[in-house]
């Protein structure tokens, strides 16, 4: 017989001295008794890594001592947002809402002059610029950038879009027909 104890009954001696010391850590009872738990389970699986003949004492409140602190640390990452307010703005909208408003999009964009459409294709969603825009369609800078201007004044107010309104719109190329700038907005 071997003259050191099975060390995973020997870990049973130190239950109570462990709980004292997670409730030094602590200060609550719940979370103390949590954390001897998490001790216990962690010191059972890895108990290989244990050496029979050192003091178990000693290896249980190093690892309850480690989980305590990386807790901690843990907790020191996470934001605290009893009101929600953070994962509001975190939050997705479903896919179906720019799916509808992409219908609506399309509906008032098909009501547009040809050449107001045209003019939004070119320098909204493909990208180009007012001066390639103007030469692919043979008219003039001018003449291309009022098409535009007022396509988007038109597409704006069938919309009901106001300046202030947030956009629901999640199609880049919509958005950047909608919003302008000569460009597509990534």
């Amino acid at each position: 017989m071997s003259k050191h104890p099975d060390p995973r009954e020997e870990m049973l001696d130190h239950l109570p001295a462990l709980r004292a010391f997670a409730l030094s850590l602590t200060r609550n009872g719940a979370t103390a008794d949590d954390m001897v738990q998490d001790t216990v389970v962690k010191a059972w699986t890895n108990i290989e890594k244990f050496q029979v003949g050192t003091n178990m004492r000693a290896w249980l409140f190093t690892i309850l001592r480690n989980t305590y602190y990386s807790s901690r640390r843990k907790l020191n990452r996470e934001v605290s947002d009893p009101d929600g307010i953070m994962t509001n703005s975190l939050s997705v909208k479903p896919d179906h809402d720019g799916r509808l408003n992409l219908t609506d999009f399309r509906k008032a964009f098909e009501t547009l002059p040809d050449e107001q459409r045209e003019a939004l294709i070119l320098v909204g969603a493909a990208g180009h610029s007012y001066e390639d825009a103007a030469n692919i369609c043979g008219v003039a800078v001018g003449t291309i950038k009022s098409r535009a201007n007022r396509g988007r004044a038109k597409l704006t107010e069938i919309l009901a879009l106001d300046g202030d309104s947030p956009m629901e719109i999640t199609d880049n190329a919509t958005m950047a027909v909608v919003a302008g700038g000569g460009g597509v907005m990534r």
